[in-house]
This record gives C-alpha cells, structure tokens and sequence, in this order.
C-alpha cells in the first residue's frame, strides 16, 4: 500500500517521480482544487499547456491524454481519472491576482508562490512558471470564448493518477483560491506514489 502524503490546504509540496511512477491525487474531503507543473529532473523541459491543446486536440484532458513539455516530449499521462475533467485554462493564482481582481491589500496564499517554492526545494529555479495543469476545476468556456470558474464537481475520495513518461520534478498545490473550490475555505489533499 502506497504511503499517502498530505498538500497542506492553500500548500504546496515538492516531489520526484521516476519515469514508470504514478502519482495519485486525492481529494479527501470533496470540493478542493489544484495546480500540478511537471519538469524534466534536469529542468530543461517544462510542460506546455499550448503543445497540450496541439497534440491533444482538446482543453479538457482526461484518462488516456498526455501532458506534453515545451520540447514535445511525453512528461506524463492520465492514467486513472474519477473526475473526468481537468485542463490548462487559468495560470496558477498569485498575489499580482489577488490585488488585481480582488482588492487584497497584503499577502495571500497563493498557487504562484507555493509551487516556485516547491520546485527550489528540488533544485528547479525556473525563469516564469508554465501554466499548471488545474486539477479537478470546472473552467467552461462560452460560446463568445469567456471563461467561468464553476463550484467542482469532485467529492470525497475522487482522485486523478499520472503516470511518469520521463524523470521528473513537481510541484503540486492545494489551490487557496475561493472562486476555484465553490467559494469555501480551501482544505488539504492528498497523494501518493505508485511503483
């Protein structure tokens, strides 16, 4: 039995994964989203929502789709999926966000920072951060191409499972943005390693 590990609510974590492992996300308690960015182990490649979209065909991504770097080289693949929707259509939220769009005067937890953080914990200083893949979010897109965050649909137990197609360094959050989880208090997942 894989040992489960926790993303602190409105956290982040850093881990490896060698190429073969899977990584299984958890929602414990129902109605929690997230950001997950994959490197190469070396840093050299980052995953790209754009060659994502290209070679998917899509911007919903699901069992069977594969999350593509910025060298067009398989980073990792959906593998088991309870939830049934994820994509690349918001960039993780960060503090610049939350004054913009929301009037906060002081710090904020924030995606952005938590998963650059993460990545200097393995050695991965990158010079912007790539889109995250957003995790168990509902994001539509209208007829006229307008973007709404919708409450998730994920509940208790719910998970997605990745599985490595390369070495690689993550970054996983516990998304502290009340507009992604339904307008509640953000609260922890979970994960663990497979293989």
């Amino acid at each position: 039995m894989p040992d489960r590990k926790t993303v602190p609510a409105a956290g982040g974590v850093a881990l490896r994964l060698a190429r073969g492992q899977r990584l299984r996300i958890i929602d414990p308690l129902g109605g929690q989203t997230g950001d997950l960015v994959a490197f190469s182990a070396d840093g050299r490649q980052r995953q790209s929502n754009g060659r994502s979209f290209d070679y998917n065909g899509k911007v919903y991504l699901t069992t069977g789709d594969v999350v593509w770097s910025d060298r067009s080289e398989p980073l990792y693949t959906l593998v088991e999926d309870t939830v049934g929707r994820h994509d690349f259509l918001y960039s993780p939220c960060s503090l610049e966000m939350y004054k913009m769009q929301y009037g906060v005067k002081d710090y904020h937890a924030n995606c952005h920072d938590n998963l650059f953080t993460a990545l200097r914990e393995l050695g991965i200083t990158p010079d912007s951060m790539p889109t995250a893949l957003n995790f168990f979010m509902i994001a539509n897109v209208g007829p006229d191409g307008r973007l709404e965050i919708k409450p998730p649909t994920c509940r208790a137990g719910d998970s997605l499972a990745v599985r490595a197609e390369m070495d690689l360094a993550i970054g996983l959050t516990a998304c502290p943005a009340g507009t992604c989880n339904g307008g509640g208090a953000p609260k922890p997942l979970a994960y663990e390693i497979e293989g």
